[in-house]
């Protein structure tokens, strides 16, 4: 049998309220709210009683409760506050109950929407206190006036906290998650793990990327020689126990990151950007600042394993080492020597390297293509690399010449820290075993005998621990078998006396292109280059990290004669020795004794290229019977017909390209007799023709060809065998 509920209804309730649904809306801020005030829950959830009292039927009343452990500062996240507004806006609801304004929402912004709705809709809000309708003026003042107090009281609870972590922070006694490498004693104090191999560890990660440079070369390292990270749990079941793990990326870059080990006390490394943050995500939005903007900084505070300069520099290092454009990078594999470093001097950006794999990669151009990218332009200059690498290398070898005993000495040096270091990570790994087995050993030697069962598994767990240093035994001698062996006194003075030799040391083959681009970056700060298009000519300065500046001017190979900046005076010089009746070998002479240069990679002229000049000037050699040349002119055209340099010159292309073409039947041509000369059929409309593709990029030429071929292929009639 139910009980009666007495109804009161209130002034403010109508038959067409109560023809509607009241909705009972539930919420807990946070999940340890919902297990530790469920008090507060349940006087939330007892609201349905209070709606059955005020006259609605117990099936019209709806509780939302999608909302439990959502905070009410913002309504995105909140699909419960999301569901009412909709049903308040579809005029489903007379009535919104809840324990307080707080419960639906603490943002003005949420609240003044939601009394907008219900105001258009003629829907109630009610709480312990009353009934309200929205659409009353008094009643919407006395809302709008609780909305206020609600975000009020929020933004001071919250700044009410913050300023106490703030101001603990500022003492350096904020209770924050320490790093691999600490720990916290009986009083709260940060101290240096007491564990000795940790703290070796953590010293020798520091100490290779103060060697290597690089994130991934310090994991290489770490990974080779079998390095694992000692790492406290921080779990109430793990107690702190000590666990070793093999390194990862992510691990490494946090801890090169984390000012502790540089002594620093550190809050408000990381804050929260609104514009970043995500709708019921409340750890997203952090991004990380610098010092100047941390909370908190408090240096020599605990115990550094190094200083905050070489922090700054570790930092700085890996900053750098980011494949961006407005940064030098990380050294890369290729053979560029200058990638990273190199920019064009028409407009300072960065030039990339690219590789010519038909080549075997073994040649290889500096290009600005920002234009290109960014505005569909033209590139800005672009030049062979193993010009200006080698012209760098000369200067840079000349430069460290007077350094390289002292850089032969300081490897030495860095050589014996490693191994030393190395020794010390082993003789901790195989004492610890040793201590494991021990104990193992006294765990089994304690039992008593006729405890058979705890007997055979100590037993097992003596004979695992005993199995572990054995291994580790080896492994430790497979290890110094296998590592460089230690230098004598006379090997060590040869490489102080080879050290004087150090261009053969840079050209040697254990020295890798990464080695030699980590040498250049130590002393070279930047190098411009820049030139003309059409000119073989180039001008390159070197600024070096002392604030030095080396300038020179360097000749780079061209693709075709006229990019040559001398080719004026050279079809002037070939035009007159033809004339002259000098032959083509006097005329190369001639040109070699001018310091007149060729395109391409040749540094001197020979009788082919004078011959192939002649002939593009329409003037050609032909020996008499005395040896000398009798000039004799060819025109480049007459009247359809075409010589092969005349027309590659009317279409501004390589003869050897329109060579190409014609074995390729693009164009048409004959050869008056056998091994004769070529000459090409091209009218006007076929010159048009040519010029358009000439113009046409090589892969769109390509693409059609295929095409071409393609269709011709599925055209082709279908032929079968209809014999017997």
């Amino acid at each position: 049998m139910t009980a009666s509920i007495e109804v009161r209804r209130h002034h403010k309730i109508e038959v067409n309220h109560l023809d509607r649904l009241a909705i009972v809306y539930v919420r807990q801020s946070t999940l340890a709210q919902l297990q530790q005030h469920q008090e507060s829950t349940r006087l939330q959830y007892a609201l349905v009683h209070h709606a059955a009292t005020l006259g609605w039927a117990p099936e019209r009343v709806l509780v939302i409760d999608d909302d439990q452990g959502k905070s009410g500062t913002s309504a995105a996240g909140r699909p419960g506050f999301t569901r009412l507004v909709t049903e308040v806006s579809l005029g489903h609801v007379g009535l919104i109950l809840g324990i307080e304004m707080s419960r639906l929402a603490r943002s003005n912004r949420d609240w003044h929407h939601l009394l907008e709705v219900c105001a258009l809709f003629q829907t109630l809000i009610g709480d312990t206190d009353g009934i309200y309708n929205p659409a009353d003026y008094n009643d919407r003042l006395l809302l709008g006036l609780k909305g206020t107090m609600s975000e009020a009281e929020l933004h001071i609870l919250k700044n009410r906290m913050h300023q106490g972590k703030l101001n603990k922070a500022r003492r350096g006694a904020l209770g924050t998650p320490t790093p691999s490498g600490y720990l916290r004693d009986v009083y709260g104090q940060i101290q240096l793990d007491p564990d000795e191999q940790v703290q070796q560890v953590i010293r020798l990660i520091f100490r290779k990327f103060e060697e290597l440079g690089t994130l991934h070369a310090v994991l290489h390292y770490l990974v080779e020689e079998r390095i694992q990270l000692g790492v406290r749990e921080r779990t109430r079941a793990g107690g702190g126990l000590l666990t070793w793990r093999r390194p990862n990326r992510m691990t490494l870059q946090n801890l090169l990151h984390n000012p502790m080990y540089a002594g620093v006390y550190a809050y408000g490394r990381r804050q929260v950007d609104p514009k970043k943050k995500l709708a019921g995500r409340s750890s997203t939005g952090r991004v990380t600042l610098p010092p100047s903007q941390w909370h908190v900084l408090l240096k020599e505070h605990v115990p550094a394993y190094i200083s905050w300069e070489q922090y700054q520099q570790n930092v700085a290092r890996m900053a750098a080492n980011r494949n961006i454009a407005s940064l030098s990078g990380a050294p890369k594999r290729g053979t560029g020597l200058l990638s990273g470093v190199l920019r064009c001097g028409h407009c300072g950006h960065r030039m990339v390297v690219s590789y010519h794999t038909a080549l075997g990669g073994s040649a290889l151009r500096y290009n600005c293509i920002r234009q290109v990218s960014d505005y569909a332009g033209s590139p800005c200059f672009s030049c062979t690399g193993a010009v200006v690498d080698h012209w760098v290398t000369a200067q840079l070898l000349e430069a460290l010449t007077p350094v390289s005993v002292a850089l032969s000495l300081e490897a030495q040096a860095a050589l014996n820290r490693d191994r030393e270091a190395l020794d010390q990570h082993w003789h901790a790994r195989l004492e610890r075993a040793h201590y494991e087995a021990e104990r193992a050993a006294r765990q089994y030697r304690g039992v008593e005998p006729e405890h058979r069962l705890v007997a055979r598994s100590l037993e097992r767990a003596w004979e695992q621990a005993l199995e572990a240093e054995r291994t580790l035994k080896e492994e430790y001698e497979r290890h110094v078998h296998l590592r460089p062996r230690q230098l004598t006194p006379a090997e060590i003075l040869q490489v102080q006396t080879l050290s004087t030799a150090l261009p053969a040391l840079w050209s040697a083959s254990t020295t890798t292109m990464q080695d030699r681009k980590e040498i250049l970056r130590l002393v070279v700060k930047q190098i411009t280059l820049w030139g003309a298009v059409n000119d073989e000519r180039m001008d390159v300065r070197i600024e070096w990290q002392g604030g030095n500046v080396t300038g020179g001017q360097l000749i780079r190979p061209v693709a075709r004669l006229d990019q040559v900046s001398t080719y004026a005076e050279l079809c002037a010089r070939v035009e007159a020795g033809v004339t002259q009746e000098k032959t083509a070998l006097e005329m190369a002479d001639e040109l070699n004794a001018a310091g007149l240069r060729p395109p391409k990679r040749r540094t001197t002229w020979n009788a082919a290229q004078v011959r192939s000049l002649a002939q593009r000037l329409g003037l050609q050699f032909s020996k008499g019977t005395d040896g000398r040349a009798v000039p004799s002119r060819r025109p480049p055209r007459a009247g359809d017909w075409w010589t092969l340099d005349g027309l590659a010159q009317r279409l501004n292309m390589p003869v050897v390209t329109l060579y190409g073409w014609l074995h390729r039947d693009i164009v048409k041509g004959e050869q008056l007799k056998q091994g004769g000369t070529w000459r090409i059929w091209a009218d006007d409309a076929e010159v048009r023709r040519l010029q358009v593709l000439r113009a046409e990029p090589i892969g769109a030429r390509q693409h059609r060809q295929w095409v071409s071929k393609a269709t011709s292929m599925l055209e082709e009639p279908e032929v079968r065998d209809v014999s017997p």
